[in-house]
């Protein structure tokens, strides 16, 4: 960035020869561009992610939010018939400023009907394999979610209770704040532990995550059983994160109840059920899988940049 906080033409360059090349993959694939809102009157409650709430000056008790995602609108259009459909835009996400995080950053998000999440892991391999070909290899090693915390910490994240969790934090002098879920002790072992030590020679797909954390993804029979969900990681950064899609309303609103009730006993803001949602899903959402990757980040690996706010075109005042 020059001192005024605007990239230079060289990185508006790179830019833009990214998405070009994004764009080619797709259309070679046959895979349709599609354009859905920014704005809408729900959002994700998914206790992880923080969104945007916009409040009208002009309609008193009107508000709607920015989207985290378009997965929600994605998925609408895929009930309706779409076929294989891509997005790449902007999406906000609150509370996310740092080297890798913006609060507005660059998605590609993807579906593929009639995949799964492993033929989907094929192409998302594919498509760094054309992108970062030095960084990122071919095919991509491939690892359990229990593998991979296991051989970092030697706990089993399919088993371990909290208090096991939290010994094995302790025990790597990882600060544990109070009160943490399960769920929460294994985000903070996979941020601190197990991610910094993955695809340092290729990309790194991990998936059957544990079925606490499956969001809007399918399960996986077996016992224990497992989350349909995957995420991918080079150099330790992840880059994208993917299920074979839930498809059942009924269990769906259930999990977003759940949420709901998460938020409201933490003091979080509690967002409106997404009815157009719920009810494309009823009326049949095809089987199918999708994922989302940060752009940006991308962008990082191809410049050997190791902060995200000197790959976009004008750097936010607000981080």
């Amino acid at each position: 960035m020059n001192p005024a906080g605007v990239a230079p033409r060289a990185l508006l360059s790179s830019r833009s020869a990214l998405f070009a090349r994004l764009r080619e993959f797709f259309a070679r694939r046959g895979v349709l561009e599609v354009d859905t809102p920014l704005l809408a009157a729900t959002t994700t409650p998914d206790p992880a992610i923080a969104s945007l709430e916009v409040v009208s000056p002009l309609e008193p008790g009107w508000r709607g939010y920015l989207q985290t995602s378009p997965e929600f609108a994605m998925k609408r259009l895929l009930a309706a018939g779409s076929g294989d459909i891509y997005q790449l835009g902007h999406v906000f996400r609150d509370g996310e400023a740092g080297r890798r995080h913006l609060r507005e950053f660059t998605l590609l998000e993807w579906y593929r009907v009639g995949y799964d999440e492993h033929r989907l892991m094929d192409e998302v391999a594919e498509l760094l394999a054309e992108l970062l070909p030095d960084a990122a290899g071919s095919g991509g090693e491939r690892l359990s979610y229990r593998l991979a915390f296991e051989r970092a910490t030697g706990v089993d994240p399919l088993t371990a209770d909290g208090i096991a969790l939290s010994r094995c934090l302790a025990a790597a002098d990882v600060d544990v704040p109070a009160g943490l879920s399960r769920s929460g002790l294994l985000d903070l072992a996979m941020g601190t532990l197990v991610i910094p030590g993955l695809g340092h020679h290729g990309a790194c797909f991990v998936h059957d995550y544990p079925a606490e954390q499956a969001a809007l993804a399918a399960i996986n029979p077996g016992q224990p059983p497992t989350a349909a969900r995957f995420e991918v990681f080079i150099a330790g950064l992840e880059l994208g994160n993917g299920f074979r899609e839930l498809t059942d309303a009924d269990e769906q609103r259930r999990r977003f109840e759940q949420e709901r009730r998460w938020r409201t006993a933490h003091g979080h803001p509690a967002p409106p059920l997404d009815e157009a949602l719920l009810a494309a899903l009823a009326r049949g959402l095809p089987d199918c899988a999708g994922v989302a990757m940060g752009v940006d980040r991308l962008l990082m690996l191809a410049l050997a940049s190791d902060d995200i706010r000197q790959v976009v075109p004008v750097e936010p005042d607000d981080v």
